[in-house]
């Protein structure tokens, strides 16, 4: 048999790719929702923030990553699009109205600072200044109903368990934001934020709640994936994760508290991705197995994944690397 046959006949090395996928999905997703998020969650705080050097510094502090970490977001819709492509025409199609509130929030989360920085005015830099901070709260709102409507099949925008969700994953690009900060700034600002950090971490938690009670509730078809013992480890972790990250705020172990900050968003994502398998699409009934292309574009897919993936995390590795360190005094956007 030639190679071309055999990538056409069997996946490669016998790998469960359709599983494999799956799971990638859901981690670049989760990579998104981390990275992209203390910038939301550093949009949100602005909003708490009369100072203009105090301003300045929180710009200054995601200047040289927030538009690399949007990276995540297209590498998942092609992803989607690239090895679940009936689930990506579906999903997008049913929720294309919150698809462009969502590119909408994130245009105006990205145009407000470099607008804000452009005049020196106070009326031009109040006005961009909020826009920053309602394109940094919808954004992520909006992400949380779509993620909601996407595990619960529901095919209309505005859900109750949409915005439960949309408000926890506000809440938990504060906690993300603030941990961020706590390693980027000095002195009094930093010290200041550690409050913000506790209530977020609380709303956080209580939406949580509200969100896996509402599903055992009134999705039957879902209560044995809640109590399946991966879901059940992951709502144990964030427990766990929450009382680390509280801990290493309260003994400025800012690092530690960053990466607790990462484990909650990623255990968040596992979450969602536990409760949906196998499913992929509920409200079209498609299954991982069934949603998945055909055996020899998805080996091709995975030959490039694994060649690309590791030049992405090169790139974000010298980004971080170049960018690292507190933001010094009289630094700007």
């Amino acid at each position: 048999m030639t190679e071309a046959g055999a990538l056409a006949s069997d996946p490669l090395f016998g790998l469960p790719l359709a599983e494999l996928w799956f799971g990638l999905l859901f981690f670049i997703f989760a990579m998104f929702l981390f990275l992209d998020g203390f910038d939301f969650g550093v949009g949100a705080l602005f909003a708490t923030r009369a100072d203009d050097d105090e301003r300045e510094q929180l710009l200054a502090a995601i200047g040289p990553f927030w538009d690399g970490n949007e990276v995540w977001l297209v590498v998942f819709g092609g992803a989607m699009f690239a090895a679940f492509p009936s689930v990506y025409a579906n999903l997008f199609s049913r929720h294309y109205l919150l698809m462009f509130a969502i590119l909408g929030a994130l245009i105006v989360r990205g145009l407000a600072p470099e607008m804000y920085e452009q005049r020196h005015d106070e009326a031009w830099q109040r006005w961009w200044g909020r826009a920053f901070v309602v394109g940094s709260l919808t954004a992520p709102f909006f992400l949380g109903m779509f993620t909601a409507n996407w595990l619960l099949g529901a095919t209309t925008i505005l859900t109750l368990p949409g915005v439960v969700v949309g408000l926890a994953v506000v809440a938990l690009t504060v906690v993300d934001g603030v941990a961020f900060l706590r390693v980027k700034t000095r002195g009094d600002l930093r010290a200041d934020l550690r409050t913000a950090g506790y209530r977020a971490l609380g709303a956080y938690l209580g939406l949580l709640v509200v969100v896996l009670g509402y599903v055992y509730a009134t999705e039957p078809e879902l209560r044995s994936a809640l109590g399946s013992l991966p879901v059940m480890a992951l709502v144990g972790g964030t427990i766990v994760l929450a009382g680390v990250y509280a801990a290493a705020t309260r003994a400025d172990r800012y690092y530690v508290a960053f990466a607790s900050a990462a484990g909650l968003v990623f255990a968040l994502v596992g979450v969602v991705a536990g409760l949906m398998y196998p499913e992929i699409d509920r409200a079209s009934g498609l299954t991982v197995e069934t949603a998945i292309v055909s055996t020899l574009p998805l080996n091709l897919m995975s030959i490039g994944a694994a060649i690309l993936l590791p030049l992405i995390f090169v790139y974000f590795g010298v980004l971080y690397s170049a960018f690292s360190g507190p933001i010094e005094a009289g630094e700007s956007y």
